[in-house]
């Protein structure tokens, strides 16, 4: 969907509803260059999960054009698009001049972007320290270069159905991986709702997968950015964590796991098919609005405990703007960045809760904000604390608190990469889906868990190699 924006509103108006003057004086020498280029800043991002950012979001960037003499374009492509549409455009050098990515896709376009650690470096001096997820998923230590700017991201989640547990004897829901084998199978075969987990070659599968290895205290790599899934004790967790996906999917699941696309969970737990799925709060807010009966009995678990006691879940959605080389306007483009980060409150409030920020002690910029003030609130750490406790989006005759066990959520939270960052090499592994193959391969029965493992580790080695040939890892 290509959405041109148009439209007029003066720049003192601009400043007012965003904040962007206070940003102004400590972002200045980029504000400076914008006003002096002018031309037209072409955008490109996913069609966002919650419809309502992307209204937000396009009229924001309407405004911030207008106020700053810049044409601003915004598309919008659907997700399984973007990562596809982004190498058509950097294979043929031309194209949009910042570019949205939402997953681990960044890294492998790392030579091709330009070196944004200047704005992550203002960033930090104007918002205060950035997550070390999101450092995670935009800096890479080989070449010191921050290759994108992760302003927001989404907690991932367990979403199971309350009545369904509560049925089953577990009120409050998994708390343990074995959980979902044992009250997960209970209520598949007693209440015939199975819970999902996907089995297949999406976003969603790849996130949680990953989820699992690390909470049985397994990874595909080390900090030093080498393959170690096949190595050791690690080897020895990840054949543990294989099985039990393969123990768990005979006990709870059903075949259309294999076949799930990014969508899939969200959907079966809004019609009522799913017990348990790990998510963002996308399927909540969309049963709020289309299936109020089902968001009352949607409720939140932290990431699962495994065997050792480990819970970690990845950052569900990353939301990651990066600059191509071919981009003719460069400082433009670092210049609608940071303005944007300066009013991640907004991006909070508009997604409505979806996106968390990556500068928790970014400050509250005056005026009306367009949403109600919170007493006290003067970062947007306050903000989400609040928010979190007590949901402005919540139905009217919902139970209080339901976000409450997502509060402290950067806690159990980390990235695809883990222990380590997401390099180029795990970012080529994840978007080739190495790691889902893995498990479902185990999972049909084609492959025993340990030659499974074994052959993930072998292609992922190849990639890694290929990568550390081209000085990147």
């Amino acid at each position: 969907m290509n959405k041109l924006v148009n439209s007029r509103i003066s720049r003192r108006k601009f400043l007012k509803l965003t904040g962007a003057a206070a940003l102004a004086a400590g972002a200045a020498p980029y504000l400076n260059r914008v006003r002096a280029q002018g031309g037209t800043l072409r955008i490109l991002q996913w069609s966002h999960f919650v419809p309502a950012y992307d209204t937000w979001f396009d009229q924001y960037a309407m405004q911030w054009g207008d106020a700053n003499g810049v044409e601003v374009v915004v598309d919008h492509v659907n997700l399984a698009d973007l990562t596809a549409t982004v190498a058509a455009e950097i294979s043929a050098g031309s194209g949009h001049d910042l570019i949205e990515f939402v997953g681990a896709e960044a890294g492998q376009f790392e030579p091709s972007l330009v070196d944004l650690s200047d704005i992550n470096q203002e960033a930090q001096s104007n918002f205060g320290d950035q997550l070390e997820v999101a450092r995670s998923y935009s800096y890479n230590p080989a070449t010191e270069k921050y290759y994108g700017f992760m302003h927001s991201w989404t907690i991932d989640p367990g979403d199971y159905r309350k009545s369904l547990w509560e049925a089953a004897g577990k009120a409050d829901g998994p708390s343990t991986w074995q959980d979902l084998v044992e009250y997960g199978g209970q209520i598949r075969n007693e209440q015939g709702v199975p819970m999902g987990i996907g089995l297949a070659q999406e976003i969603d599968s790849n996130m949680a997968h990953r989820s699992l290895l690390y909470s049985f205290d397994s990874s595909l790599q080390d900090e030093e950015g080498m393959v170690i899934l096949d190595q050791g004790e690690t080897f020895e967790r990840a054949v543990d964590a294989v099985n039990f996906m393969r123990e768990l999917y005979e006990a709870a699941m059903t075949p259309e796991v294999f076949a799930w696309n990014a969508a899939s969970n969200n959907q079966t737990l809004i019609a009522g098919r799913s017990s348990f799925i790990i998510n963002s709060i996308s399927a909540y807010r969309s049963a709020q609005k289309d299936r109020p009966d089902i968001a009352r009995d949607i409720f939140f678990t932290p990431a699962l405990q495994g065997p050792g006691g480990t819970s970690l879940n990845n950052a569900h959605v990353i939301y990651n703007y990066t600059i191509p080389q071919h981009s003719p306007n460069i400082d433009t483009a670092k210049q609608f960045i940071l303005d944007l980060a300066a009013n991640e409150d907004q991006v909070m409030y508009n997604s409505e809760l979806y996106m968390s920020p990556s500068f928790f002690s970014t400050p509250i910029p005056e005026g009306d904000r367009g949403y109600e003030a919170v007493e006290g609130a003067e970062t947007v750490r306050d903000l989400h604390n609040a928010w979190f406790e007590n949901d402005p989006f919540k139905l009217p005759d919902e139970e209080d608190g339901k976000l409450l066990p997502l509060r402290d959520a950067v806690d159990w939270t980390t990235n695809v990469g883990h222990p380590g960052v997401t390099n180029p090499a795990v970012a080529e592994v994840f978007n080739t889906f190495v790691i889902p193959n893995m498990m479902a391969r185990a999972v049909r029965g084609e492959q025993t868990p340990e030659d499974s493992v074994k052959r993930a580790a072998e292609e992922a080695r190849q990639v890694f190699q290929a990568w550390r040939d081209r000085g990147l890892l």
